[in-house]
């Protein structure tokens, strides 16, 4: 009876607890918000192979990024700091969900485009 649209999960933490607000998706949990119309993108998004940061951004070899939350490194206790600032980046073929390769002081990780904005 009503034209009530699921709401897709939240790319940023993945959690399913979201709902629209005007033209976007927002995230109670993570306070992140994207745009409806992406969600009909997502499909070409993935297949034309460009690697799109947080913002839409599309990232390159050699960009700097910043990343946008804190990321706790598995196997390890290491934690990525929320606005640590990381340079030259690679765009690695057939990485995985892990599309990023990058190196900080802490060492070289892979990380998921959607933990990062374009600097």
């Amino acid at each position: 009876m009503s034209d009530t649209m699921t709401a897709p999960a939240c790319p940023q933490c993945g959690l399913e607890n979201t709902y629209p607000d005007g033209a976007n998706f927002v995230c109670p949990d993570c306070s992140f918000e994207w745009p409806m119309a992406e969600e009909a993108d997502d499909a070409g998004t993935e297949t034309d192979g460009v690697i799109r940061d947080v913002n839409g951004n599309v990232l390159a070899d050699g960009d700097a990024v910043i990343l946008i939350k804190d990321l706790k490194v598995k196997g390890s206790s290491i934690v990525l700091k929320k606005g640590t600032k990381v340079k030259s980046i690679r765009l690695p073929d057939g990485a995985g969900d892990h599309e990023v390769d990058c190196k900080t002081d802490q060492g070289g990780f892979m990380l998921k485009a959607c933990f990062l904005k374009k600097a």
